[in-house]
């Protein structure tokens, strides 16, 4: 067990690196429309390729983070229902979503988006916007997302049952998101008493 909590650990990493990495093409995708709106105010003139490349940098940040937020388990649930069971059962729930939801739509997404993005790149395929860019690396980011869910699912599953059998410590405890806001409220009250 100790090396697939070592791959599991070095997938997190990576995953991480990519996650931390992403969040600048938000700042460039904010630089592009900001370049793109003074240009078309200043000297009326446009590209679609620059609208495009905003838009091919927002969808990156949010295809390529996907795996960073699995792995700090910030995905979206419903905390009401899940907040009611005991810790073990919440591993066992979501050890069960990984394999029997996360894993087989990851990997039917796999399957058919490597012929999509092979086709694409293969026919030169381009924007039908007037100027417009490329296609493929945009098509491309769909594939390498869904290959970074696969493999942090990979980790994640190693991890609940490390857990599970008692190998590893929780890496993300649960906290309800009353508890958070406790929390919360805490640590700002602490930061105007100073």
């Amino acid at each position: 067990m100790a090396g697939l909590i070592a791959l599991s650990s070095a997938i997190d990493r990576f995953n991480s690196f990519v996650g931390r990495w992403v969040s600048w093409l938000i700042l460039a995708a904010v630089l592009v429309s900001a370049g793109n709106a003074i240009i078309r105010k200043a000297f009326s003139m446009s590209s679609n390729a620059w609208l495009e490349l905003q838009w091919y940098l927002f969808g990156a940040a949010f295809l390529l983070a996907a795996a960073y937020t699995l792995r700090d388990n910030e995905h979206i649930r419903v905390d009401i229902v899940y907040g009611m069971f005991s810790r073990r059962t919440q591993h066992l729930i979501d050890l069960f979503g990984h394999l029997f939801f996360l894993m087989p739509f990851t990997l039917l997404m796999m399957f058919y988006l490597f012929p999509y993005v092979s086709l694409s790149y293969r026919s030169g395929e381009m924007s039908t916007n007037a100027g417009g860019l490329i296609l493929w690396p945009a098509k491309s980011l769909l594939l390498i997302s869904f290959t970074l869910l696969v493999v942090q699912g990979v980790s994640e599953i190693i991890k609940k049952i490390a857990i599970l059998r008692g190998d590893m410590d929780d890496p993300n405890p649960f906290i309800s998101s009353h508890e958070m806001a406790e929390v919360e409220a805490e640590a700002l009250a602490k930061e105007i008493r100073q």
